[in-house]
């Protein structure tokens, strides 16, 4: 998942950390940093410390493929989650990969064995639990002091860089001459090998992407490393960057060159349903996806984005809020996937405290989850290999938890009936859904596919 995804599972993460794992369990999550497509650039190396998980971070495509073998041992054999921490640059970049000559064993099969008392976290068992949790961690980090997740690079006695991730390849270019702790094992952190490195070195300074997570991490030791300035905090570093703070130039950094904003396909129907948002003068409560798009010119429909089911809640408490005048101009706006995720307990919370002006609740139905690579939800009838299953059809849901006013239409059809729509939707005093269906033209040749595949 991405590093905004983390923050839904958080629960069960936590929870997870506690009761000991019979398989390897590998969590995945790949910050943003400079946030390409993110609404925050968070730093989730700090959920490592805050559950108390191992944390391993490749640099390139080989660590990527070596360093996931070696987290699936380190899970095996502590019986413990791992979070696996990747960035943007690692996840775009393509670098040659060797192979294991040695694939790792096959799955063993399972066997359910009944054990309560470590899997199920009531406070009589979650107390002793988060003890054996952090002798496995204190145990973990003696051997991180000479894992093969962290190496040295042997250079120049003046300069030393302690370095993870995607900072160690800027890192290697920028300073070739430089000694270098490039550390793949970073949470526990290796103490007394960032210790004896920094002793070895005249100036020692901690080059890392986001929050300054190593420096903490060192201080708190008693290392008294050097930080990158403030201004590198934020965004991707690159080689250039990194020049600059191995130099601790404080100057005003070169602009990146304009790139082409975002923008929602020619033809797509939520360019209809947005412009229809804008030309009835709706206060819009958005989601995210590509109807996030609808902030910004030339439709500039959308006031709010924040997160996924965030349209319910924010449309939801606007209504609540505002003088009724403004109220009713408050419309909500999620697509299909985002409502199979998130969408179902905002449904439920505006039915079950509905604002006295009613609310109108806009479902952009394009058969697929579009911005994130077309995989399929609930809602598509197709598992995520694309091979037939049920459907949870979305008004069919909608009326059987309580909506007695749903509309389902093509709005692509009639962009005027479909704004016509809305005018009188927002006038009544009632919960309104509408279900504007029109499938995603990017995908509409491969469902046809699909579904061919599906009757052969």
């Amino acid at each position: 998942m991405k590093h905004v995804g983390l923050n839904v599972a958080a629960d069960p993460l936590f929870a997870a950390a506690y009761t000991p794992v019979n398989g390897a369990l590998i969590v995945i999550s790949a910050d943003d940093p400079g946030m390409a497509s993110s609404q925050n650039e968070q730093d989730n190396r700090r959920y490592a410390v805050a559950a108390g998980l191992p944390m391993v971070e490749p640099s390139d495509s080989q660590e990527a493929y070596d360093f996931f073998l070696q987290a699936i041992a380190l899970s095996e054999t502590w019986r413990v989650p791992v979070l696996y921490r990747l960035t943007t640059r690692v996840c775009h970049s393509k670098t040659l990969v060797q192979r294991c000559p040695t694939p790792p064993s096959t799955a063993r099969p399972g066997k359910y064995e009944r054990n309560p008392f470590e899997r199920s976290m009531i406070p009589a068992h979650a107390r002793p639990a988060h003890r054996r949790l952090r002798e496995k961690l204190k145990q973990i980090a003696a051997l991180g002091e000479s894992s093969v997740f962290n190496k040295i690079v042997t250079g120049v006695n003046d300069l030393g860089i302690i370095t993870s991730g995607i900072a160690y390849q800027h890192v290697r270019e920028a300073a070739p001459d430089a000694s270098v702790l490039k550390l793949g094992l970073t949470h526990p952190l290796p103490v007394e090998l960032i210790r004896g490195f920094a002793s070895s070195v005249a100036r020692c300074i901690v080059v890392e992407e986001g929050d300054p997570y190593l420096v903490e991490g060192a201080r708190t030791a008693g290392v008294m490393v050097e930080d990158k300035l403030e201004q590198y905090r934020f965004g991707e570093l690159n080689v250039a960057r990194v020049r600059r703070i191995l130099a601790r130039d404080c100057s005003e950094e070169p602009k990146p060159a304009a790139g082409k904003p975002p923008a929602l396909c020619p033809g797509c129907g939520h360019r209809t349903a947005f412009t229809a948002l804008h030309n009835v003068n709706a206060i819009v409560a958005g989601d995210i996806g590509c109807y996030g798009l609808g902030v910004l010119p030339p439709f500039e429909a959308v006031d709010t984005s924040l997160c996924m089911g965030a349209s319910f809640g924010v449309g939801l408490g606007l209504r609540h809020s505002l003088p009724p005048e403004d109220a009713k101009r408050v419309v909500g706006v999620i697509g299909d996937s985002t409502f199979m995720h998130s969408g179902l307990t905002g449904l439920a919370e505006m039915i079950y405290n509905p604002p006295s002006t009613g609310f109108v609740m806009v479902i952009l139905d394009n058969r697929i989850t579009a911005m994130t690579g077309f995989q399929e939800h609930p809602g598509t009838g197709r598992t995520l290999d694309h091979t037939h299953t049920n459907r949870i059809v979305i008004e069919d849901v909608v009326r059987a938890m309580g909506v007695k006013s749903v509309h389902v239409l093509d709005h692509t059809e009639d962009p005027k009936a479909f704004e016509e729509l809305l005018r009188a939707s927002m006038e009544k005093p009632e919960l309104t859904v509408i279900v504007a269906r029109r499938t995603c033209l990017l995908v509409t040749r491969l469902i046809k596919e699909w579904e061919e595949c599906e009757l052969q």
